[in-house]
């Protein structure tokens, strides 16, 4: 599962950033939640009565009703102990019949045929039902060397089954329908389901949880239009009398229920293929010849983990889908990954993909196919030996295949995606087995700091002994339950080591440390760091510290097991710079007590992604007062890597004469002609700033660029000279807008704030899907706060809140409603110095944007 929650925080910057706006967290308090009583609840792993076997799905859809009807043959055995009695989770459904299933010379029916199942005796079954769970009584006391099939018709009805949804994973509906009336044009119809946590069982009866494993089988009868994915192999397509067609999709493997796909659709299905086996990619068809530059790295992703991990990819196949207003940000189904259809991108948008979201989403799902769907968390408790790893993964694929700086880039983004977390709403245990609701374990810690655990831990044993270890824990576990010990029994066996301290530490504890770092070169010879851990908890901490002096480096690997240390350090001179934690991998927040020379030093210098960050970060402080500060930022524009070229371009405070005249010559050419469009859009957003028109050839010219981001940025920079200009030029773009363009379009109409643009903000919102539709509701905001028609303003406040409230994700919710206080406040402050009719309008408008952010705030509390 990849946290649409990550995904927000990037689309939402990305809108924001080229308006000039900013985002405002809001705290929540972590003392209120950690007196909640129902967090001290102990969360134990399901006791396992019966072992799902294999699980046979017949199932045909009723669009007008929402509903499925199916018949579902559940093959069962006792895991130890002798029972007479089976209890299913079945959420929401109707249940017409059930009866036990039997065949001549077995009782298990696996992959039957269609005369095996008319041959078969059924005996009807005593069971109670609540609505929830199915608890039957069986023909007899079975043994656990004895299996026994279960037959169940049912009629499943997800829009009336009483489940709650999480800001993670916003609905938990199971399945989905999609437009299924066609009443929204610009919509496809379509139906997919969504199984984790425990949202399968809204959909078919099964033991909805992690520690199962079964078979599979689902038959989908479909109109025959349609296209169907589900896990496995399509096994056969048989046209019916009526018109429609069964297709019949097979899982030899077993997996777990929360696993389970089905997808039904009008797609377009592109080919691809990996060491024989299938990889397809289905989107929608207009999106077909844009597949390849979405999907197209997957072989190469199957080829780099198999190799890595020493362990082939483990199905028969491999399909990546995407669909229409998902619940959350992608899932790994065993063999058929959904997206949402934020990575549904052209080639074009695709340009703009600075922090290369879609490259992280597929190799995070695609490394759920060994760590989450291979080997499962035995509970939600142990969700991390899901999430971690595919947290890590993008590391890993980033490091493999676009360089390290853009590895540790993304890990930096990670990191401190985890420590805003853990400051605004608590921190917890890794592993964790209290909590209010298992869906609380969808979080940056589960995810972010798990993957930058593991990255520690690589570090610590090294790479050979780290990979070696994971083989060893995919071999030993493969189509099981595990938790973290096994992990950790894994590396001790590999490395010979006790890391118990490691994963108590890690995995069962929480929090991170913050040091005080300070240094003494008073004494010939010897270089001292001292390093203190604040706050109550010490943690151990090995870590490796590079000392630079005489023209040499010299590593020295030191461990932190005290409150205060001092490590001395032999020098042949005084150091021009002592970097601890060079390797950059510690989880940390710290004060380094240095001088700027040594920032300086470090940019020159030091190798890693995060050395050179730090010192640009540090020089930028300095620019406008120290020339080696500002001669190292300037050096800094011309950084190896993207991401730190448009770091320090962001950075110059372009007002400062020294600065304007040693960068100009350098921004214009980094905006004409740099490889990278993040990189151009930033250099033109600083040449913007200048507001000269000697500038205005560039911008046009860039008006003509490949990447949205770059026209976006540079039609905002014409808006500085000429707003009129912008104007009409945002006029005759409108119709090929795409990605930050829009954004660059919102934000020359709202300087304008005619009432006439405003149908361009409503068409934008209706167009964009799935999580755009929050950064279309931001530009519409925009542009509702400096208009004055209040008939207008209450349909574009009306259309913000449908869209926010049909969402369900609080911290889409707390984020519109602090922007909603200033629009209004704006208007009364209007309203002060208007009379008359104005004066009352504007009030009206005020008090119709506060009641509006009001309803958000209790379909917060509803949640």
């Amino acid at each position: 599962m990849y946290l649409q929650t990550r995904k927000f925080t990037g689309l939402l910057l990305a809108s924001l950033a080229i308006m000039g706006l900013t985002m405002q967290a809001s705290a929540q308090s972590t003392a209120q939640e950690k007196e909640d009583p129902e967090l001290k609840i102990y969360r134990a792993t399901s006791t396992k009565i019966n072992d799902l076997i294999h699980t046979k799905l017949d199932v045909r859809f009723d669009y007008a009703k929402r509903y499925l009807y199916g018949k579902a043959w559940i093959s069962l055995k006792p895991h130890f102990y002798p029972t007479d009695s089976l209890t299913l989770d079945a959420k929401g459904m109707d249940v017409k019949s059930i009866s036990l299933v039997q065949t001549s010379g077995s009782s298990t029916i696996k992959f039957p045929s269609e005369a095996m199942l008319k041959a078969a005796r059924s005996t009807p079954l005593k069971y109670e039902y609540d609505g929830s769970e199915i608890r039957l009584k069986l023909n007899k006391t079975y043994k656990n060397n004895e299996s026994y099939t279960i037959y169940i018709e049912y009629t499943a009805k997800p829009d009336e089954a009483k489940v709650q949804g999480s800001a993670a994973i916003t609905e938990a509906k199971g399945l989905y329908f999609i437009n299924p009336d066609g009443a929204d044009p610009k919509k496809p119809i379509q139906i997919w389901t969504q199984g984790e946590t425990e949202s399968s069982s809204v959909w078919f009866p099964t033991i909805d949880r992690t520690n199962q494993k079964t078979t599979s089988e689902i038959s989908m009868t479909v109109e025959k239009k349609y296209v169907t994915l589900s896990n496995g192999k399509l096994v056969s397509q048989k046209p019916n009398a009526d018109g429609t067609r069964t297709d019949t999709w097979r899982m030899e493997l077993p997996h777990a229920p929360y696993l389970f796909m089905m997808a039904v659709g009008d797609f377009a299905i592109v080919k691809d293929s990996w060491r024989g086996k299938e990889v397809n990619y289905y989107l929608e068809k207009a999106y077909a010849p844009h597949a390849k530059a979405i999907f197209g790295n997957t072989p190469e992703m199957m080829t780099f983990f198999s190799k890595l991990l020493g362990y082939d990819y483990p199905w028969v196949k491999y399909s990546q889908i995407i669909v229409r207003d998902y619940v959350s940000g992608a899932m790994e189904n065993t063999t058929a990954t959904i997206h949402g259809d934020f990575l549904q991108k052209t080639d074009r948008e695709l340009l703009d993909d600075d922090d290369r979201l879609g490259e992280s989403v597929i190799a995070h799902e695609l490394f759920h196919h060994w760590f989450g769907d291979l080997v499962t968390a035995e509970s939600w408790s142990n969700l991390t030996m899901n999430e971690s790893f595919a947290d890590y993964s993008e590391y890993l694929w980033f490091e493999h295949k676009f360089g390290k700086d853009a590895a540790d880039e993304h890990s930096y983004s990670a990191m401190n995606n985890y420590l805003e977390s853990a400051e605004y709403q608590g921190d917890h245990h890794l592993v964790r087995f209290h909590y209010h609701s298992r869906e609380d374990m969808f979080d940056a810690i589960s995810y972010q700091k798990g993957g930058r655990i593991l990255h520690m831990l690589r570090t610590f044993v090294g790479d050979d002994a780290f990979f070696k270890g994971l083989n060893l824990y995919l071999r030993e576990n493969a189509f099981k339950a595990t938790e973290a010990h096994q992990l950790r029994l894994a590396m001790e066996e590999v490395t010979g080591q006790d890391l118990n301290w490691f994963f108590n530490q890690w995995y069962y504890g929480e929090g991170y440390p913050t040091l005080d770092i300070s240094y003494d070169y008073s004494e010939a010879g010897k270089a001292k760091v001292i390093v203190e851990q604040k706050g109550e908890k010490v943690f151990d901490l090995p870590f490796a510290i590079d000392v630079y002096a005489g023209g040499k480096k010299e590593r020295h690997n030191v461990r932190l097991t005290e409150k205060k240390a001092t490590f001395t350090l032999p020098v042949s001179a005084k150091p021009d710079f002592v970097n601890v934690d060079a390797e950059k991998v510690l989880i940390l927040k710290k004060t380094d007590r240095r001088d700027l020379n040594t920032y300086v030093f470090q940019y020159k210098n030091a190798p890693n992604y995060l050395d050179r960050r730090e010192a640009i970060e540090a020089c930028s402080k300095q620019q406008t007062s120290n020339p080696a500060a500002r001669a190292t930022l300037i050096a800094s524009l011309n950084d190896k890597y993207e991401g730190l070229r448009a770091l320090a371009i962001s950075s110059l405070k372009i007002e400062n004469s020294e600065i304007k005249t040693a960068a100009l010559p350098v921004l214009t050419e980094l905006a004409k002609n740099d490889k990278f469009s993040p990189v151009r859009a930033a250099a033109l957003k600083q040449l913007g700033r200048l507001k000269d028109p000697k500038y205005l050839p560039l911008f046009e010219s860039a008006l003509k660029d490949v990447s949205y981001m770059v026209e976006g940025t540079a039609l905002n920079a014409i808006a500085e000279l000429d707003t009129k200009k912008a104007y009409q030029l945002a006029k005759t773009m409108e119709k090929d807008a795409k990605g930050l363009l829009n954004s660059g379009i919102a934000n020359v109409y709202a300087k304008n704030g005619d009432v006439s643009d405003v149908p361009f903000f409503s068409a934008k919102l209706q167009e964009s899907t799935g999580q755009e539709k929050i950064g279309a509701a931001i530009l519409y905001l925009n542009i509702l706060a400096t208009v004055d028609d209040t008939p207008t303003i209450t349909k574009g406040i009306d259309e913000v809140v449908d869209v926010v409230t049909g969402f369900n994700n609080s911290w889409v919710n707390n984020y519109i409603v602090n922007l909603l206080g200033p629009i209004a406040k704006k208007k009364q402050e209007k309203a002060a110095t208007a009379s008359g009719d104005l004066r009352n309008a504007l009030n009206s408008q005020a008090d119709y944007i506060l009641k509006a952010a009001n309803k958000i705030k209790e379909n917060s509390k509803e949640e």
